[in-house]
């Protein structure tokens, strides 16, 4: 009787400590996070309104390919102007990633919540809607308009749960 009840509590104990190790796995955090980077430099000898790339702006996008290159990027965004796509494309041609676009003037929404929860996703704005899109993830008014002599700066918004770590790294 006594090996019995040995045997079962011994079962019991097992299958609880089996349980707990699943429980874990479901409570797992899924990190997102955001590489925000305002355009390369744009021409300005143009009176066009949506200017490319000059050739130093080209370098600079070249170069976003390398700094970026390790970080594992599932997904890449940019708004709809010649010199964020053409910021944005180096990198995406490399990683064979289409470049997606989102509307700056609904910043994180639901429905781009949701696509990019748990990714890594590279972001290409303007002076004012990357800081924008930080603040809004932030949901306060931290950061300012970027200078606009300023193409180097690069936010790094990590997301665990609730939490938001915000990295600024200059690469001017």
């Amino acid at each position: 009787m006594k090996k019995i009840i040995f045997l079962l509590t011994f079962i019991t104990l097992f299958a609880s400590c089996k349980s707990d190790k699943k429980e874990e796995v479901k409570l797992e955090a899924k990190t997102t996070v955001y590489y925000l980077i305002r355009h390369a430099e744009k021409d300005r000898s143009t009176p066009d309104k949506d200017p490319g790339l000059t050739e130093k702006g080209i370098e600079r996008a070249n170069n976003w390919t390398k700094i970026l290159n390790d970080k594992e990027i599932d997904l890449v965004f940019s708004t709809d102007y010649k010199r964020t796509q053409q910021t944005a494309s180096p990198f995406a041609s490399a990683h064979k990633l289409k470049i997606l676009n989102y509307d700056p003037k609904h910043l994180y929404n639901d429905e781009f919540k949701a696509k990019t929860k748990g990714k890594t996703v590279l972001i290409v704005g303007h002076s004012n809607t990357t800081p924008a899109f930080v603040n809004t993830i932030l949901g306060s008014q931290k950061y300012n308009k970027i200078d606009d002599k300023d193409n180097g700066k690069m936010f790094i918004v990590s997301i665990i749960n609730d939490s938001v770590l915000v990295k600024i790294e200059d690469y001017n």
